[in-house]
């Protein structure tokens, strides 16, 4: 159990972000920009069977990331997700027996996995519109392979994953849906996965409340042989409920934070997850 660590965090954050927006492009030559610290720690963990267990020692995954939307046309907008600083730690062991060293803790300190994706307009201007993102995962965190302590900010392999939402806003009515499905093609001998979500947002005069549910399902068709041993284990599936406050300060700037967690899960922890971030709207 020593080396599993954090993932439902990790993968949290790529399926919400991913697509931010919906199934709306922005405009063009406008934007979204969001500077966020997020957190997790946990000293339980969803095993393979879906069973709640206790973790020793416990762990940690801290990030500091930058999140932005722009739009290149009116249904063209490029999208980035950058975990500049990513943070794993494992914290320290001891023992209630006479004569047994404790076992330190470590951390990890690096750069994290990137996304790189692009999101087409499909149907706008209508009463649904629908748009199609593609992304590519780029493995620039560290996978842990250079570390004794099975430390990850990353997972090692490039994928690419395609994904359609569909908006609906009932204005003059103060509120929005959204859906989305997704498929992730993984490298590495990783197993694909295919994602469902939705969301629903309220848009009062400065406070927006969003309401996220997000699931990850495996096809376990990778192989055998990969390691379940960090942040981005093989074969993770959950469904994760989660809350996010959006408060406006001005037209452009605002305030949110948020929290996640997991339901009927495996191989990942059992905690929630925390953010907060300040972000700016062009």
């Amino acid at each position: 159990m020593k080396n599993y660590l954090v993932s439902v965090f990790i993968f949290f954050i790529a399926v919400s972000n991913a697509a931010a927006g919906g199934g709306w492009p922005q405009p063009k030559g406008k934007g979204y920009f969001k500077l966020s610290q997020s957190y997790i720690l946990s000293s339980r963990i969803f095993d393979g069977n879906g069973n709640v267990i206790d973790l020793t020692p416990s762990y940690g995954y801290f990030a500091t990331s930058f999140y932005g939307e722009y739009g290149f046309t009116n249904r063209l907008t490029g999208i980035i997700y950058l975990p500049f600083l990513a943070r794993a730690t494992k914290n320290e062991l001891q023992y209630n027996q006479p004569g047994v060293p404790s076992e330190p803790g470590a951390a990890l300190n690096s750069f994290g996995d990137t996304d790189l994706a692009i999101k087409y307009g499909l149907i706008v201007n209508k009463p649904i519109v629908v748009s199609a993102t593609i992304l590519f995962g780029l493995p620039l965190g560290d996978n842990g392979a250079s570390n004794a302590n099975a430390l990850q900010t990353g997972d090692g392999e490039f994928n690419q994953m395609l994904r359609v939402d569909a908006s609906h806003s009932f204005y003059p009515k103060k509120f929005y849906v959204s859906a989305y499905g997704a498929f992730n093609n993984r490298t590495k001998g990783f197993s694909d996965e295919v994602r469902f979500g939705a969301e629903i947002g309220l848009t009062l005069k400065k406070f927006i409340p969003i309401f996220k549910v997000s699931t990850v399902h495996s096809l376990f068709n990778g192989d055998v042989g990969v390691v379940q041993n960090g942040v981005f284990s093989n074969n993770i599936e959950f469904i994760s409920p989660a809350l996010e406050l959006n408060y406006q300060l001005t037209e452009k700037v605002g305030i949110s934070g948020s929290m996640a967690t997991a339901l009927a899960a495996r191989n990942i922890l059992a905690s929630p997850n925390f953010g907060i971030g300040v972000y700016l709207k062009l």
